[in-house]
């Protein structure tokens, strides 16, 4: 049964367990989980074997799941010969051993720190380049560019990725949260975006970043989610939280909102 307009989901690390039994555990209480990979050189990882993905495959299957892969770098390439970063290495590593699953969306970030304090339009004009140029090899892995959602990160101008998005053909991820953290209002950033944005992130704000949503105000949380709806937003809305009680009393939070739009006769399901 359909919780809401959207598909709402959360990452897979709410019990301290690997991937798979998270799925287990989630699969009747979302619509989507965020697979969070890494991959550390010479050290551990956590990429699913073939055989993990036939059983997230199974259960996707069985539970009308869909999968947000986050790809574990933030990409960019390597130099002026535009040959690949380590950040496209493990890129192509992660959309290879997940590529059975379908992903809804493959979450990326793009590196801006040598852009971030620059005023230089040469400076910018490069970035831009190189950006672009990451995204298209980017895009030679997955089945279609739109798949590729870039993140908006915080403490970075909310516009900076835009020409770069357009150039590329590619989605976004909103991260409501990120735009919390520096005081900004998401909606203003959204309203001229929801159309090309396939996945929305949201956490609460307490003594940092990625906490319950309880810890926001009600008629924030209201305002940002009847806005959602009314935009007609079918995509993936990942609560992207980290432990068990901050999952169930997000949904509370979440379904309790939910409940007041709905009773108040505020959404428009035509």
């Amino acid at each position: 049964m359909k919780r809401f307009p959207f598909r709402i989901g959360t990452t897979s690390y709410i019990i301290p367990e690997d991937i798979l039994p998270n799925v287990v555990f989630l699969a009747d209480l979302v619509d989507d989980i965020e697979l969070v990979l890494f991959e550390v050189d010479n050290g551990p990882n956590n990429l699913p074997d073939k055989k993990v993905i036939a059983e997230l495959v199974k259960i996707a299957r069985q539970h009308q799941l869909s999968y947000t892969v986050h790809l574990p770098l933030d990409l960019r390439l390597a130099g002026e010969n535009n040959e690949q970063h380590v950040s496209l290495i493990k890129a192509n590593k992660v959309i290879g051993c997940t590529r059975e699953l379908n992903p809804h969306a493959y979450i990326l970030h793009l590196d801006g720190r040598d852009i971030l304090h620059q005023n230089d339009p040469v400076a910018l004009t490069q970035w831009n380049r190189q950006a672009l140029l990451a995204l298209q090899q980017v895009s030679q892995w997955v089945p279609n560019s739109r798949v590729l959602a870039v993140e908006n990160l915080e403490h970075y101008p909310a516009e900076l990725w835009d020409e770069v998005i357009k150039q590329a053909s590619v989605s976004r991820c909103v991260d409501i949260g990120h735009f919390w953290v520096d005081g900004l209002d998401p909606i203003a950033f959204l309203e001229d975006r929801i159309q090309e944005t396939r996945v929305i992130h949201i956490h609460g704000i307490a003594e940092r970043d990625h906490q319950s949503l309880a810890n926001t105000p009600a008629e924030e949380l209201e305002r940002v989610i009847e806005f959602i709806v009314g935009s007609n937003y079918r995509g993936v809305m990942t609560m992207e939280i980290f432990n068990e009680n901050d999952f169930f009393s997000s949904m509370e939070v979440i379904k309790k909102v939910w409940k007041k739009i709905v009773q108040e006769d505020r959404w428009d399901n035509s």
